[in-house]
């Protein structure tokens, strides 16, 4: 098969996102997901555009990767072609080439699914395994106990809220008020919701936002913060089953997240809110 790296443009991330979505099944391990172009979305649709590649045969999408950050790509490929030698030849031909503009010269670290050939392939390269990430996983077949919470969904009367529990969760400044409505306008947020977490006095507390790959498939959160004044009461936990109950009621059938596994208070959270760990997952680093 005669295998195609493109520039999806603007004009393709739609096409990349429908793969994604296409792709997600409880059965395969975690990988890039709809919501996490969905969240990029934010940066604007010609920045993300910028930071994505697809791969694909006779016009028909077989990978996507998207340049997280600088150094950072999350690449993810049709779990039927998880093991095929000609693509895992192909994308380890273009990730090494910087002229095929898909990674930049130096010391870069790839996320990929567990299982995938690539891997194998790129450790034989003289790639080497690096950082361990936790997934972990919460099935909806049954209803969700309530959070404790007051749950709101944001919209724009009260994306101000929303901004300001991320930016003191993650003691950030960059997701703005105006950011949000970027993110809001972008198309894959119509399978989205942002939620915030009031405690007993009417403090917002915690933030979370979740995305539907669609009925009947895993959906995503990303991402979960509580705000700093607030921490060490258990919001964390109580968000991230309000995540899970708003996920099923959009029908998914499981709610999905990843954690560094270095980050033991997180993992943690999301065990404690009855997300299941699952084995750890290596990203793959080319030194510089």
């Amino acid at each position: 098969m005669t295998i195609v790296l493109n520039e999806p443009g603007v004009d393709g991330l739609t096409g990349a996102v429908d793969a994604l979505r296409e792709w997600q099944d409880d059965r395969t391990p975690l990988q890039l997901h709809p919501g996490d172009l969905g969240w990029a979305w934010a940066l604007g649709a010609e920045k993300l555009a910028a930071a994505v590649r697809t791969w694909s045969v006779n016009g028909q999408i077989i990978a996507v990767g998207y340049l997280d950050g600088p150094d950072v790509l999350r690449l993810t490929t049709a779990p039927d072609l998880r093991q095929d030698e000609a693509l895992a030849r192909q994308l380890l031909a273009d990730l090494n080439d910087p002229e095929r503009g898909v990674l930049p010269p130096g010391q870069v670290s790839l996320e990929i699914p567990s299982g995938a050939l690539l891997r194998e392939t790129l450790v034989r390269a003289g790639w080497h395994l690096d950082e361990p990430w936790t997934p972990l996983h919460r099935d909806l077949s049954d209803p969700v106990k309530d959070s404790g919470l007051r749950i709101e969904v944001v919209g724009p009367q009260t994306a101000g809220t929303r901004t300001a529990v991320h930016r003191s969760a993650f003691d950030s400044p960059r997701f703005t008020e105006e950011i949000w409505h970027v993110l809001a306008a972008g198309p894959v947020y119509a399978d989205a919701r942002c939620l915030i977490g009031y405690d007993d006095q009417d403090n917002a507390v915690a933030a979370v936002t979740v995305w539907s790959a669609g009925p009947g498939k895993p959906g995503l959160l990303e991402p979960m913060g509580v705000h700093a004044a607030h921490r060490g009461r258990g919001h964390g936990p109580a968000i991230c089953v309000a995540a899970a109950a708003a996920l099923r009621e959009m029908g998914a059938s499981s709610a999905l997240v990843a954690a560094e596994s270095s980050n033991a208070a997180a993992v943690a959270t999301y065990k404690a809110a009855g997300y299941e760990p699952s084995p750890e997952r290596l990203d793959v680093a080319r030194s510089a």
